[in-house]
């Protein structure tokens, strides 16, 4: 029973539980609202009270659950013991680090309108292995062919790189998902299965139709059969924070003893508070058997703006593996932050390390901070999802100060007004690297450098377009660099979609805003079109559409745009201007993304649009994915 003492007005509640006798009295209990008479040892480890409402009302919880002081609440938190891997033998990785355990590949793309190709998906996975994540979740292998196969590829390379992460895979819990998800992972040197099922009264009842007896006995068949193909397997309980706490602990302990190696809590819904997860993840190290021998996870939405901060109570109170992904993209109000996690553990590692009984300027992940800000822009370049100006540690303000107050103090002693240096995330402004007259060696260089390896077709197209943005920029930076090879990996799976060949505008505060566009077929013609509208972007538009519309005539177009995003990648009158558009599928309700960059907004705007109903004609076209929550069978 989740049962918290605090004794008077301060937090202060210790127990001598090697007494067996009454060691305190006039407590308050704070799920039932009651006072406790009697507080008594019945046996090791467990305090029996019974309150003074009724003397036959008795509650029985384990000692250790009920301590709420600052004190030993730092040894309840060493008391863990590290569970040394073989993924940490071989890696040399220390085991009592936090884990990161990274989803942008399968959670983060489920964000709407954010989904990814092959080419994209591989490029990330690379950059998650040299930023240093312990396990990269690739993604949900039975939800279509192209996801499988993006899987086992990045099992196959990332998997096996020197010092390589985990590659997991995402399974429900049925047979032919855990199949389709080994084979996809096993060709990695430290492969994983990800297997759930709902504990929630809720989505028992509503989306599986299942009772408690049911979904224990899948949980016991499904995690043996997981573990009979893979040694290292993770069971989440699906709505853990909504679930009852007793049944929870069961499922839980039945995973753990069909061969679970990590047992992972989902806040599925961004529910929980910070206090309420710390007060679940004790619940867990107190009442799951076999406990000791896993490492407990947590996984966390950010729907009341929350996710952090309740990860960061779970490490507190035992966790040592938190699932989050870059930029903290994902479904609704997306994920836990990989670099606001990553930062608070460093930022505060004096404080961490005290908790976790590590050395005081130990480090408490595996991450390479430098690689944090080059990551949070390749993961916002290739999926279309812009970083807002104010967001933690990666936002284009997070060290930027305009008060008068700050600048001086600032410009007197940084640590006045800032906690932390711009250079531990590796974040090097607008650094001039390229010209005109830099070779294609050096440009292939400085991409990998970036962490983008290309096959040598793109890396063609891609520098043809830097010489024709060198020809007219003259400094070209690493943002511009990122900007460019971005087009040129969402245009990877537009080689069998119609093409932008031109664009050209009329406009004026005198005349009606007009656009002539010629598209480019995959057959080899061209069809020209023209349209007038409000302004040269809303012309160029409702051109692109006249178009399709009549290339597609058997498939009208009917769609809406919801998004439209200008912003610059540098400063500058010779900047680029990258462009996002999302755009919703109304014969689908499908969302899908496009994203263009030059130094021309106007042709950025008719290529990111022309690149999203491209998208929404080839989804129709391929059908829907299996969604690991929201499909069952």
């Amino acid at each position: 029973m989740d049962v918290t003492f605090v004794g008077g007005l301060n937090p202060i509640c210790l127990f001598n539980t090697s007494q067996s006798k009454q060691v305190c009295a006039n407590h308050w209990n704070i799920k039932t609202r009651t006072p406790m008479k009697q507080v008594s040892v019945t046996k090791k480890n467990v305090i029996r009270c019974s309150t003074a409402a009724s003397e036959s009302s008795v509650t029985e919880f384990v000692a250790k659950d009920s301590i709420h002081d600052g004190n030993t609440q730092k040894n309840l938190t060493r008391d863990v013991v590290p569970v040394q891997t073989r993924h940490d033998l071989v890696t040399k990785r220390d085991p009592k680090r936090v884990k990161i355990f990274d989803t942008t590949l399968r959670d983060g793309e489920q964000s709407p309108g954010a989904t990814l190709n092959h080419e994209e998906k591989l490029i990330i996975a690379r950059q998650l292995a040299k930023l240093g994540v312990d396990v990269i979740e690739a993604g949900f292998p039975v939800a279509s062919e192209g996801d499988f196969l993006a899987v086992q590829s990045i099992a196959s390379t990332v998997g096996n790189l020197d010092d390589p992460p985990i590659i997991c895979g995402l399974a429900r819990a049925m047979k032919k998902d855990i199949e389709r998800c080994y084979e996809a992972v096993k060709p990695a040197a430290f492969p994983r299965i990800h297997t759930f099922i709902a504990t929630s009264d809720v989505h028992m009842e509503h989306k599986l139709r299942k009772t408690r007896e049911e979904v224990l006995a899948i949980t016991k068949e499904m995690v043996s059969y997981a573990r009979s193909l893979c040694e290292d397997v993770e069971f989440s309980a699906e709505d853990a924070t909504r679930s009852d706490h007793q049944f929870l602990y069961e499922v839980y302990s039945v995973a753990i003893e069909a061969g679970a190696s990590t047992i992972n809590v989902p806040d599925t819904v961004g529910f929980t508070t910070p206090a309420e997860i710390g007060a679940l993840i004790k619940g867990i190290r107190a009442n799951v058997r076999g406990v000791e021998n896993v490492t407990i996870s947590v996984h966390g939405h950010d729907d009341l703006g929350m996710a952090v901060a309740n990860f960061m109570s779970a490490i507190e109170n035992g966790c040592r593996q938190v699932e989050c992904t870059i930029n903290g993209i994902g479904e609704r109000a997306g994920n836990a932050a990989l670099e606001e996690l990553v930062m608070a553990m460093y930022v505060r590692k004096s404080y961490y390390n005290g908790l976790l009984g590590r050395p005081e300027n130990g480090m408490l992940t595996n991450i390479n901070h430098a690689e944090i800000y080059s990551t949070s822009r390749m993961v916002s370049n290739l999926t279309g999802m812009l970083v807002q100006p104010n967001k933690a540690i990666v936002g284009s303000n997070a060290f930027a100060h305009e008060s008068g107050i700050h600048q001086d103090g600032i410009l007197k002693n940084r640590l006045t007004y800032e906690i932390m240096d711009a250079k531990s995330i590796g974040l090097n402004k607008n650094s001039l690297v390229l010209g005109k007259h830099s070779g294609r060696h050096a440009f292939r260089t400085r991409l990998v450098e970036l962490g983008y390896e290309l096959p040598e077709e793109e890396l063609n197209h891609a520098f043809i377009r830097f010489k024709e943005l060198a020809d007219k920029k003259k400094d070209i930076s690493d943002l511009d660099l990122e900007s460019i090879v971005g087009d040129e990996m969402k245009n990877l799976d537009q080689e069998s979609s119609v093409k932008l060949d031109l664009v050209q505008v009329v406009t004026g505060n005198q005349s009606l805003p007009s656009a002539t566009v010629r598209l480019a077929l995959p057959n080899g013609e061209f069809r020209v079109g023209s349209s007038v509208g409000t302004g040269p972007v809303d012309a160029s538009f409702k051109a692109v559409e006249g178009l399709l519309s009549s290339i597609q005539q058997d498939q009208p177009l009917d769609v809406k745009l919801e998004e439209y995003i200008v912003q610059s990648v540098t400063a500058g009158i010779d900047a680029l201007g990258e462009i996002m558009v999302r755009v919703r599928d109304l014969q689908t309700n499908a969302v899908v993304t496009g994203s263009a960059s030059n130094t021309d907004i106007v042709v950025a705007s008719t290529q990111a649009y022309l690149i999203a109903l491209n998208r929404v004609l080839s989804n129709r076209l391929s059908g829907k994915r299996v969604h690991p929550q929201m499909d069952n069978n």
